[in-house]
């Protein structure tokens, strides 16, 4: 199979799909990869080391969406929905239920296009998903205690606090990975944490491994109403497979919140769990509602290239292998990548995304 690997093009997004080792991968199973010159650059991948690897080096965006199989990082974006058809299978990040305008592009272009985020194993857990989630966790009480500063619109809080002075206050609302990983810097950083979620069972764990470093709350309206209104910082981790996360902090809530307080929605990129969030760029990350900073950059481990590549990449080449061996006999041999076929053949195959746009979807074993 011919496989082609783009430069990404969304606004500083410095990760690539595939690492050299990746391109070795693959050649060595007798197929062919064609990367896009200076793909890996933000990621500290030389051209000449894609080279050594077997890869062919191509100059333009065409002739790396030319392959028969393309692997990205992020979804399209409007300037490549040109480069969407028909006879194309798509493996990246699509997170389509929060993109309406992509979806209707790849219904339109019949393009076969499979999901890292749904691709999902019988524990229930996203493979795919998981490394990103952890970089992003781990990101946001970074990200976070830097908007707190004075000079970029924070009140002024140190989340460690100091001798004499009580450390800043932490809710994370979601204790799955993105949350589990964001309380792990917070609570690094000296902050008083809180979690928050809907599973007893899941707040029962996070109560024995963190060890009475943490608190536990239940996540419902009224729980969320009292502890953001002390909050310095709310990371928002909620994630629903596939959909479209709900609004769990409604406008109304932030005027109870303290001036200069900070959310950072990790979840931005599923339409968010706050309702006045928007995406943002690493160029200009934050925004205020209400006296609230918001964070709401929807490519956060983009910042962080080096480490996501390499996370992102040793998830994703087993599965890559696996289709550019098989075709689309792969999805049927294996459950949990037929879970990542979103589109196909001009049907939606994701009922979760149908379910967000009101648009019909079908079984995705139906179109093949």
């Amino acid at each position: 199979m011919l496989i082609g690997v783009p430069k990404e093009v969304k606004v500083k997004e410095n990760r690539v799909s595939m690492t050299a080792a990746g391109v070795t991968a693959l050649v060595k199973r007798g197929h062919q990869v064609m990367v896009q010159a200076g793909a890996g650059v933000g990621s500290g991948i030389t051209d000449l080391e894609y080279e050594k690897a077997g890869a062919k080096l191509v100059s333009s965006a065409s002739e790396a969406w030319s392959a028969q199989m393309v692997v990205k990082v992020k979804e399209p974006i409007e300037a490549e929905y040109g480069f969407l058809r028909e006879d194309l299978t798509l493996f990246t990040y699509l997170h389509l239920a929060a993109e309406k305008h992509l979806t209707d592009a790849l219904l339109k272009a019949g393009t076969t296009a499979i999901a890292y985020e749904t691709v999902q194993v019988e524990d229930g857990s996203l493979p795919l998903l998981t490394p990103m989630s952890e970089v992003a966790g781990r990101l946001a009480p970074q990200v976070g205690a830097a908007c707190l500063l004075k000079p970029n619109g924070g009140r002024g809080v140190l989340l460690g606090g100091v001798p004499g002075v009580i450390p800043g206050r932490v809710v994370i609302i979601g204790g799955g990975v993105v949350g589990t990983n964001s309380a792990k810097i917070a609570v690094g950083m000296g902050a008083r944490v809180i979690i928050m979620d809907v599973s007893h069972r899941r707040l029962a764990y996070l109560d024995d491994i963190f060890g009475g470093r943490i608190q536990t709350m239940a996540s419902n309206e009224s729980n969320i109403r009292d502890v953001i209104r002390a909050a310095d910082l709310v990371i928002g981790g909620v994630l629903i497979p596939g959909a479209k996360a709900p609004h769990l902090i409604t406008k109304d809530m932030l005027s109870t919140m303290p001036e200069g307080s900070v959310i950072v929605d990790v979840a931005v990129d599923q339409g968010g769990c706050v309702e006045t969030i928007h995406a943002t760029t690493h160029d200009d990350p934050t925004y205020v509602v209400d006296g609230v900073v918001h964070y709401g950059v929807a490519n956060m481990p983009g910042s962080v290239p080096r480490t996501s590549t390499f996370a992102l990449t040793n998830q994703t080449i087993g599965y890559a292998l696996k289709l550019a061996d098989k075709g689309l006999e792969a999805l049927k041999a294996d459950p949990a990548l037929m879970k990542g076929l979103n589109t196909r053949n001009g049907k939606l195959t994701y009922k979760a995304v149908g379910e967000a746009f009101g648009i019909a979807s079908v079984s995705p074993e139906s179109t093949l």
